[in-house]
């Protein structure tokens, strides 16, 4: 009997690969990366603030570890994403969309919207992180929503750092069209206490199991820990069914 198609979706805020001993050491955010085996990978502050916004990731070094591949998100050819957000998939992986969002706010944020074609099927992936302040993020999130309410339906997951502590305040009109699922504390990394890092999905989604990832490693490279889901798509457009594959916790 076929098990439901799944695939392995991680979010991770690396800080522009600075530890949390203040050196700056892309590789073991590559290696964290490598660890969790993800199918698509949604990480924040992948470039440098100022400037250029060079990348912090290079390319080169992500894919001799993880095998990924950037979604091609970058309006410079110094950097990896947009507004910082980049998206990692295995190559050959069709990219059937991508757009880029502006979102309001005290400070510049942005949103990337990724449509792939994945062996589990048709998903949508939306990577953000959210701005500092409350009020910025109820503007943000009535921005991404009324843009995803104007694209045609796809199973939808969103993912990211929502910079939001509480589970009940903030995210409310979030809540009214999508389940918020939070792995668990993932800031700060050295002594967690707050699920900033999170996921959302629509109703053509299922999260079957999601985890913060917490050991040595993690806990040097980053400010933040990794959150990862094992992502099932709903029968209906754009699910398909595969064989079960065994994944490592």
């Amino acid at each position: 009997m076929s098990a439901p198609a799944t695939f392995r979706l991680v979010s991770y805020n690396v800080r522009k690969a600075v530890g949390t001993d203040r050196r700056r050491d892309p590789e073991r955010i590559a290696l964290v990366l490598a660890s969790l085996a993800p199918d698509v990978a949604i990480v924040q502050e992948a470039d440098l603030r100022l400037g250029q916004r060079v990348s912090a990731l290079p390319q080169a070094l992500v894919h001799r570890h993880t095998g990924l591949v950037p979604v091609d998100l970058a309006r410079s050819p110094v950097s990896l994403g947009w507004h910082g957000i980049a998206v990692f998939i295995h190559p050959g992986t069709e990219v059937e969309g991508i757009e880029r969002l502006d979102l309001p706010g005290l400070e510049p944020r942005g949103a990337v919207i990724v449509d792939l074609a994945l062996p589990a099927g048709r998903v949508r992936v939306v990577g953000v992180h959210m701005g500092l302040l409350r009020s910025s993020r109820r503007k943000q999130l009535s921005r991404i929503l009324d843009h995803l309410a104007t694209l045609p339906p796809r199973p939808t997951v969103i993912g990211g750092d929502f910079n939001e502590i509480s589970t009940t305040v903030g995210l409310g009109r979030l809540a009214a069209k999508f389940r918020i699922e939070s792995p668990g504390p993932s800031f700060h990394a050295r002594r967690p206490f707050a699920a900033l890092d999170r996921f959302a999905h629509d109703a053509g989604l299922r999260l079957l199991n999601t985890g913060v990832l917490r050991d040595d490693l993690s806990r040097r490279a980053s400010d933040h820990l990794p959150v990862w889901a094992e992502c099932a798509l709903e029968a209906g457009p754009g699910a398909k069914e595969r064989p079960e594959a065994g994944r490592a916790d």
